[in-house]
């Protein structure tokens, strides 16, 4: 969930709403039929109906709909709009949009149900052959000396000030990344496009690709960078890459991500990298894997670094939490969970939150019911 400051920053990330005008210019024309997928404060909407939209459909569950609803009132724009507050794959439209405008991504295509919920819009919100915006997204990677970057896995753990062996945390937190951003000058390979995604007719929620680089230059690699290309319509682009840097503001909400390794090796020119990257859906967020190889030039039989990483490992996992996880694991419910069930059959029985939270203090203890009614209420605006 983002706040309105959070959308404020997104607003303020003018090539990025400058490149969304532009393909939205192109394709609405009178008489369009628009949907904003994930409208937050409803810009996009604004702008479906500016260049001429008959309909706009403004998606979000968020409460932040509320202040779409305002804005578009105070803009003389609410009979053009409807509000609807749901997640879109809940939505059942009274006609088929014409041209869908999205941006609920991450800094890669594979965040969150990015994926499944364009997916599910294309084939039930869309009519056959619209317009999905953005079209295709491009994920590009590359080697890089970042030890700023690296130090922030490692230095809390390598630099304790105590004179303690930290190495076990050490051990998980670089099986994580983080956003950061390098300068042309610290790349140490070119960029290579790692994989892509096509809107138009992505049905696999899940990534599995390999990319290889041969050093450029000599120096210290601490990993590698991941960023984003996106396709808004054939010719309007942007991207954070590093030697675009003049594309995309300082700040902008398209950071790249650091994918660091165990341990920093030095790379010569010519030498190669290899790395095997996997993101997997499980949930509602993403397990990713790396795994890295880096060889001599022309040694292709020595190999002078390897690592294995993933974020399954970042955690750390007591024996008593893995047994939770095991198919053979018989589970009670807690104190906690006989409350929540409690509220959920009142919930279905068709029963008033204030009458729900009377029932729940009668029925379990009142220190773990400071305020029932508020624990009714966020029961039921995550279920009801």
């Amino acid at each position: 969930m983002y706040s309105i400051s959070d959308y404020g920053v997104m607003i303020g990330d003018r090539p990025r709403i400058t490149a969304y005008a532009e393909a939205m210019k192109r394709v609405i024309t009178p008489g369009s039929v628009v949907v904003d997928l994930g409208a937050g404060p409803g810009l996009f909407a604004l702008l479906a109906c500016r260049f001429g939209a008959r309909r706009v459909y403004a998606i979000e569950p968020d409460d932040t709909i509320q202040v779409a609803r305002e804005i578009a009132a105070a803009n003389g724009l609410s009979g053009k709009i409807e509000f609807i507050q749901a997640m879109s794959t809940d939505v059942t439209l009274p006609e088929p949009a014409d041209v869908i405008v999205s941006d609920i991504g991450g800094v890669t295509p594979w965040f969150q149900t990015h994926l499944p919920s364009i997916a599910d819009a294309r084939r039930r919100l869309l009519v056959p052959g619209g317009t999905l915006i953005p079209t295709r997204d491009a994920v590009w990677a590359a080697v890089v000396h970042a030890p700023d970057l690296h130090a922030r896995h490692t230095s809390p753990w390598d630099n304790n000030g105590f004179d303690f062996d930290m190495q076990p945390a050490r051990r998980l937190a670089l099986n994580t990344f983080k956003k950061g951003a390098v300068t042309d000058e610290q790349l140490l390979t070119e960029l290579q496009r790692w994989a892509a995604v096509d809107y138009r007719t992505v049905d696999e929620w899940n990534v599995h690709a390999e990319v290889c680089w041969t050093a450029n230059r000599a120096g210290l690699a601490h990993g590698f960078l991941v960023g984003l290309e996106r396709t808004l319509a054939e010719g309007i682009t942007f991207s954070n890459a590093p030697d675009r840097s003049g594309t995309l503001p300082s700040g902008s909400i398209y950071s790249t991500l650091f994918f660091p390794w165990t341990t920093p090796v030095t790379v010569e020119a010519g030498d190669t990298v290899d790395a095997e990257l996997r993101a997997v859906l499980v949930g509602g967020d993403y397990v990713w894997c790396w795994k890295t190889t880096v060889r001599g030039r022309g040694q292709a039989d020595i190999v002078k670094a390897r690592f294995e990483q993933s974020t399954m490992l970042q955690d750390a996992l007591s024996p008593a939490t893995l047994r939770k996880t095991s198919a053979s694991y018989v589970p009670a419910l807690t104190e906690n969970g006989r409350m929540a069930r409690f509220v959920l059959d009142a919930m279905a029985q068709g029963m008033s939150i204030g009458d729900i939270a009377t029932g729940l203090s009668r029925e379990f203890s009142a220190s773990k019911l400071r305020d029932p009614l508020s624990y009714v209420a966020a029961l039921a605006r995550q279920y009801g």
